[in-house]
């Protein structure tokens, strides 16, 4: 990684684990104070690094400089005196005393507290995952409003809604009780799994995979999964579906960054490892009589792990989808499950149930019947792609129908 990309991945990674412990030791009341520190710290080490070079360990300099601007930030605030003095039964008012932990064990600690924090009833859905996303995951306002497909005024709006709700509710940081983790584990789900499909089907960038949003996505899950009043059967089926897709990420881009469809995927990249802690995590999942949108999946992912093409495969995929799309509809699922179709069926059965989801404005709804059009209207395969190549949102995605469609001319 060069230095041009150190600061964007440390500030992916770091930026979220700071702003939660400052929060758990000023007060959530704090929340926009300790953005503003750890804001600042990231500022001060772009400046510094720039004109001194990298620092031996660029992580624990960002962790002394953004404890030193806190103590600052204490010393000359009444929130020393009027609260952590007091919490952390010191009678004297002198921040530099005071030892901001920012250890692994506070930091998770601190992350999962903020996690439910964020995802409290008194904050409407929609602010919950933009908040997460914004304070757990390092999101900006630009990607939760692509996430959102909204603009950015709606996005601020929200998270400065959600933020003063976390003021006026006098909201804690702390894990609710057992009675109300599932009703908050919901939203705290929702987020983790926006964040890990932001990275895997990217479309705010002109890259196909974020392989940092994955990361940080399955590193919060795995949080939950490791904390015995959290780890549910439906956080272990979401941890499986990320090990699965992500034992992927080597054999999907090629190395000009094009998109390798799945049947073109050469399945000695696949990561071997990270399919075995999709079947443990799975299993894991399997406890109890619940079963959730991750729960299945997850179980369509674990057979995409299978390369060979087999009836038993695609008809159990295509049972997945029907019982998927009752449990939530969404378009995306409807596609998958009609390209599913097709294989376990035919084409033209599939031709058919496509073209009643009449998902014209959609360049994923004219990839899928280009496919399933060839070697069978040839016409239909060339309009279909030029649609397709119309709607698409990035430079890679064009790039990949482009070169679709000059193979299909020189044959």
């Amino acid at each position: 990684m060069n230095d041009q990309e150190l600061i964007p991945h440390l500030f992916r990674t770091e930026y979220s684990k700071i702003t939660s412990v400052l929060c758990k030791l000023f007060g959530i009341e704090y929340i926009e104070t300790a953005e503003d520190i750890v804001s600042d710290t990231f500022l001060l080490a772009a400046e510094t690094w720039g004109l001194k070079g990298l620092p031996q360990n660029p992580t624990a300099w960002l962790y002394t400089v953004a404890k030193n601007k806190a103590k600052d930030f204490l010393k000359h605030q009444h929130v020393f005196t009027n609260k952590v003095a007091v919490e952390v039964k010191r009678s004297e008012g002198f921040a530099d005393e005071l030892e901001i932990d920012l250890s692994n064990t506070n930091i998770t600690n601190s992350q999962l507290q903020m996690m439910f924090a964020i995802c409290h009833p008194a904050i409407p859905a929609e602010s919950q995952i933009g908040l997460s996303l914004n304070i757990l995951c390092g999101f900006g306002v630009d990607e939760i409003a692509d996430a959102f497909l909204t603009n950015k005024d709606t996005i601020y709006k929200r998270l400065t809604r959600a933020k003063e709700k976390l003021r006026t509710e006098n909201i804690k940081m702390e894990l609710p009780l057992a009675s109300e983790i599932n009703s908050r584990l919901e939203a705290v789900l929702t987020t983790l799994y926006l964040l890990f499909s932001e990275g895997y089907y990217s479309t705010s960038k002109n890259t196909t995979l974020q392989k940092d949003l994955c990361i940080e996505a399955m590193r919060l899950t795995l949080m939950l999964v490791e904390n015995e009043h959290t780890s549910t059967p439906q956080v272990n089926a979401l941890l499986s579906l990320m090990c699965f897709h992500s034992s992927r990420f080597e054999a999907r881009i090629n190395t000009q960054g094009e998109l390798i469809v799945y049947e073109e995927q050469d399945e000695t990249l696949w990561n071997l490892e990270l399919i075995e802690k999709g079947h443990f995590y799975l299993n894991n999942a399997s406890k109890g009589h619940q079963i959730s949108k991750y729960h299945l999946e997850a179980a369509i992912a674990y057979w995409h792990t299978h390369k060979t093409d087999t009836h038993e495969k695609w008809e159990s995929i295509l049972q997945l989808y029907n019982k998927l799309l009752q449990v939530e509809y969404s378009p995306i699922a409807a596609l998958n499950r009609t390209y599913a179709l097709s294989k376990a069926n035919s084409k033209k059965e599939a031709i058919v149930e496509a073209e009643k989801l009449d998902l014209t404005y959609n360049h994923l709804y004219h990839l899928l019947l280009a496919n399933l059009y060839q070697g069978i209207n040839t016409e239909k395969v060339f309009s279909h792609l030029n649609t397709a190549l119309m709607l698409a949102k990035t430079e890679t995605e064009k790039a990949n129908i482009s070169k679709k469609i000059s193979l299909l001319q020189a044959n």
